[in-house]
């Protein structure tokens, strides 16, 4: 365990088991993804118009939508990323535990913007902070996946480069988040909608949409 933690240690660089990366990693994408359902509910006197209160939470709907499909495009990345290792290193390990960060703490801003949506002011920062929260996620997931694809030395035998780039690459853009932050800051619904159209972008396939609308 020193050789993880102690920077600069002898052995530091030694290669560590991915198994152990992958275990924690879908416990925290798993909990996260959990979290956000707790947090939906109603008022407590729904039940004096039960449709209008479910009804009246679509905010909470959208905002759950959204980083449920965030959540789960960053994991099938973080999965194609250790897929081609057959071990890790100690700064894999830290730069995973900073993707991890992020994943668990999107449930916040999350119900952040599903709590401001009806205050124009609130709504405004809670939509900039919640597509910062995205942004600080895929920055963390590109650092990870960038530097996992240069430690060739740690890639299976079968991997080549090719199919290591092409892990590498299914990582959302960062720079979508960026543009819809900047619009989110100016109005605050269009970057709500923005920050599902990239969920549901990145989560659909071009080659499946493709074919779905050739019927």
């Amino acid at each position: 365990m020193s050789e993880v933690v102690g920077a600069g240690a002898p052995g530091v660089d030694s290669e560590l088991p991915i198994a152990r990366l992958d275990a924690l990693s879908d416990g925290v994408f798993a909990i996260a993804i959990t979290l956000l359902a707790l947090e939906l509910g109603v008022e407590a006197n729904a039940d004096q118009h039960p449709l209008h209160s479910i009804l009246a939470e679509w905010p909470s709907y959208l905002a759950f939508v959204t980083s449920f499909l965030t959540i789960g495009v960053v994991w099938m990345a973080h999965s194609a990323i250790t897929s081609a290792l057959r071990a890790a290193d100690a700064t894999i390990y830290r730069l995973n535990l900073l993707v991890l960060l992020f994943v668990s703490f999107l449930p916040f801003p999350t119900k952040l913007v599903a709590s401001f949506a009806h205050n124009d002011a609130a709504t405004r920062v809670a939509v900039v902070f919640y597509g910062l929260a995205l942004l600080a996620l895929i920055v963390a997931l590109t650092f990870f996946s960038r530097f996992a694809f240069e430690q060739r030395g740690l890639h299976k035998d079968h991997i080549d480069e090719q199919t290591a780039a092409a892990a590498v690459d299914k990582r959302p853009s960062y720079l979508f988040y960026v543009v819809a932050i900047v619009i989110g800051a100016l109005f605050p619904g269009v970057g709500r909608a923005l920050y599902l159209g990239i969920a549901l972008y990145l989560t659909v396939p071009a080659g499946t949409i493709r074919r779905l609308a050739r019927g």
